[in-house]
C-alpha cells in the first residue's frame, strides 16, 4: 500500500467526523421538530427511514464493497485497468436491471415493506398510513446508494477514499436545510420534506462520486447485463458478504420493528443509535474501509506477514480510540442526550420560529438509557469491521456469513424474550449480546487459521489504553454527576457544558494513554505503514 493507514485513516475519519458533526445537527433539529414519544409522525419517519438508512450503511460502507473490493482488485492486478473496468461495468449493468425490478415491487407492495419493519404500526391506521407514504418517496433512495456503493468500492480499491467518505455530507447537509425551511409549518408537513430530502440527497451523492470516478478516469459506461464468471463469483461473494458485513444493519432492523410495539421507542433508538454512530463510523467503518483493500492487495502478492501486520494495527487503533469513545457513552448518557436534543436543539429552533424543542425529558432520559447500553457494545462494532476485513480480504464472505446468521438469531431471541419484561432497552441488550458473540466466533476462527497474532506490540500496550479509558471514564461520570455545580459557569448552557466536558475527558485520556505506555505521539506521524 503507497500510503499508511494512518493517513489514509485520517482522510476519511475526518471526512466522516464531519459528516457526522451535521448528522448530529440534523437528528436534533428534526428530534426538536418532531418530538419522540408524543408524535406518530416521529416514529412513522424513523421507520421509514430505517431501510434507505439501513442499505446506505450496507452499500457504502461495508457488505457490498466485501464483495466487490477483492474481486476488482484481483482483476486489475491480473489484467490491469482494462479488465478491472470491464469487471465494473458489468456489475453496474447487472446492478442497475436488479434495482429497477426491486424498487417496482417496493412502489407496488410499500405496506407489506412497512409491516416487516414495524409490526406494531398496525394498531395505528395514521402511523401506518405516514410510515408507508414516507417509505415510497425515500425508496429510490435506496437505488442511488447502491451505485455510490459501486462506485465507492472502486474509489477505495484504488486506495483513493476523499469522495465515497465527503458523499454522505450531502445527506445531512439537504435534510438540515429542508428541515430548517419547514420547521415551523407543521410536523406532518415537515415529516414529508424530510422524506422528499433524503430522495434529493441520494441523487446528490451519486453525483459526487460519479465526479470522483471521472476525475480518477474510471466513470463507467452502460452496457447490457452479460453473465460471466467473474459476475457469477460476485454473486456467490455477495449474498454472504451481504449478511456477514451487515449483521449489526440487519438487528437494527429486527428491532425497529420489536420496538414499534412502544409508543415512541423507535424515536429512542434511532437517536441513541445516531449517536453511537458518530465512534463507531470514525473508528470502526473507517478503519473497515482503509484496511481491506490493504489486507486484500497483501494477500493478492502472497504478503502475509503485512496482511498480518496490518490487522494488529487496525485493532491498536480501534482500541485506542474506541475504548475513551465507549467509556464516554457509558459514564454521560442522560447528559448527552438532554443537552443535544433538548438544550442545543431548542436554542437552534429558536431562531426559526420555534420556541423550544419538542423532545421532552423523558424522551432525552430514555434515549440515555438505550445509549448507555449500546456504549457496551461500542467495541464490538468496531471490531467487527476489522475482524472482517481479514476475511473478506481473501474472498472469504460465508464463514462471516454464518456468525451473523447466528448473531441475528441471538438478537431475536433475546429481543422477543426480554420485550415484554424490561421493554424497548431489550432491543439494545440483544444487539450487543449479539455482536459481541459474534465478534468472538470471528476471532477465534482467524486465532485457528494463523491470521490472527497479536504482536508484542498489540499485547504489551492493551491493558494499559484499558486503564486510561477507566481513568477518563470515572473524571467524565464524576463531572456529569455534578452538572448543576458546573452548569453555572457556562452560562447555564448543558451544550456548552458537554463540550467541555468531552475536551477535558479527552485530554486526560490521552494524557494517560501516552503516560502509561499505552500510545506515543510518534503513533500518529504516519509510523504504521504497509510493513509496521
Amino acid at each position: 500500500m503507497s500510503r499508511s493507514l494512518v493517513k489514509s485513516m485520517a482522510t476519511v475519519s475526518g471526512l466522516i467526523m464531519l459528516s457526522r458533526v451535521f448528522g448530529f445537527a440534523r437528528q436534533v433539529l428534526i428530534a426538536g421538530v418532531i418530538g419522540a414519544s408524543g408524535s406518530p409522525v416521529a416514529d412513522a419517519f424513523w421507520a421509514a427511514f430505517r431501510f434507505p438508512n439501513m442499505f446506505r450503511r450496507l452499500l457504502a460502507e461495508g457488505a457490498f464493497q466485501a464483495a466487490f473490493i477483492p474481486l476488482f482488485q484481483g482483476r486489475h492486478v491480473e489484467g490491469g485497468d482494462e479488465e478491472a473496468r470491464a469487471f465494473a461495468e458489468d456489475v453496474l449493468a447487472w446492478m442497475i436491471f436488479i434495482l429497477t425490478a426491486l424498487s417496482a415491487v417496493v412502489m407496488i407492495f410499500a405496506p407489506a415493506f412497512v409491516w416487516v419493519v414495524a409490526t406494531g404500526f398496525e394498531d395505528d391506521p395514521e402511523k401506518f398510513r405516514l410510515a408507508t407514504h414516507f417509505t415510497i418517496i425515500m425508496f429510490p433512495y435506496l437505488a442511488c446508494m447502491s451505485l455510490v456503493g459501486l462506485y465507492g468500492g472502486l474509489l477505495n480499491a484504488m486506495h483513493r477514499f476523499a469522495a465515497a467518505a465527503a458523499a454522505p455530507l450531502a445527506l445531512n447537509v439537504i435534510m438540515i436545510a429542508v428541515v430548517l425551511v419547514y420547521a415551523d409549518r407543521g410536523v406532518t408537513v415537515t415529516g414529508y420534506a424530510a422524506s422528499w430530502s433524503v430522495f434529493a440527497a441520494g441523487l446528490a451523492q451519486l453525483a459526487i462520486l460519479m465526479f470522483g470516478a471521472w476525475r480518477s478516469g474510471f466513470l463507467l459506461k452502460l452496457r447490457l447485463p452479460k453473465w460471466t464468471p467473474h459476475i457469477k463469483r460476485m454473486l456467490a461473494l455477495g449474498w454472504p458478504g451481504f449478511i456477514g458485513a451487515g449483521a449489526l444493519q440487519i438487528n437494527t432492523i429486527v428491532g425497529t420493528n420489536i420496538a414499534s410495539r412502544e409508543a415512541g421507542a423507535i424515536s429512542w433508538l434511532m437517536n441513541a443509535d445516531q449517536l453511537y454512530q458518530l465512534p463507531l463510523s470514525m473508528i470502526g467503518i473507517t478503519l473497515g474501509i482503509v484496511l481491506m483493500p490493504a489486507i486484500s492487495r497483501a494477500v493478492k502478492e502472497g504478503d502475509e506477514p503485512a496482511a498480518r501486520s496490518n490487522l494488529n494495527r487496525g485493532l491498536e487503533l480501534v482500541l485506542l480510540f474506541g475504548l475513551p469513545a465507549a467509556a464516554a457513552l457509558m459514564a454521560m448518557p442522560t447528559l448527552i442526550c438532554a443537552a443535544l436534543f433538548i438544550d442545543f436543539a431548542g436554542d437552534a429552533l429558536s431562531y426559526f420560529g420555534q420556541n423550544e424543542s419538542a423532545y421532552l425529558v423523558r424522551d432525552a432520559e430514555a434515549t440515555g438509557l438505550a445509549l448507555s447500553v449500546y456504549g457496551f457494545g461500542l467495541l464490538s462494532f468496531c471490531l467487527q469491521k476489522v475482524v472482517s476485513s481479514a476475511y473478506f480480504a481473501r474472498e472469504n464472505t460465508r464463514t462471516p456469513m454464518k456468525f451473523a446468521l447466528l448473531a441475528i438469531s441471538i438478537n431475536m431471541v433475546l429481543s422477543l424474550t426480554l420485550f415484554p419484561m424490561i421493554g424497548f432497552i431489550a432491543i439494545p441488550i440483544a444487539t450487543i449480546v449479539a455482536s459481541w458473540t459474534e465478534v468472538i466466533l470471528l476471532s477465534r476462527q482467524l486465532w485457528k487459521a494463523g491470521i490472527l497474532r497479536p504482536d508484542d506490540r498489540l499485547t504489551r500496550r492493551t491493558p494499559r489504553l484499558v486503564i486510561a479509558a477507566i481513568v477518563m471514564g470515572l473524571a467524565v461520570w464524576a463531572a456529569a454527576e455534578n452538572t448543576g455545580l458546573l452548569l453555572p459557569f457556562f452560562g447555564g448552557q448543558l451544550w456548552l457544558l458537554l463540550l467541555a466536558i468531552v475536551a477535558g475527558g479527552g485530554a486526560l485520556y490521552g494524557a494517560c494513554a501516552v503516560l502509561f505506555g499505552g500510545a506515543r505521539l510518534s503513533d500518529f506521524k504516519g509510523l504504521i505503514t504497509r510493513r509496521a
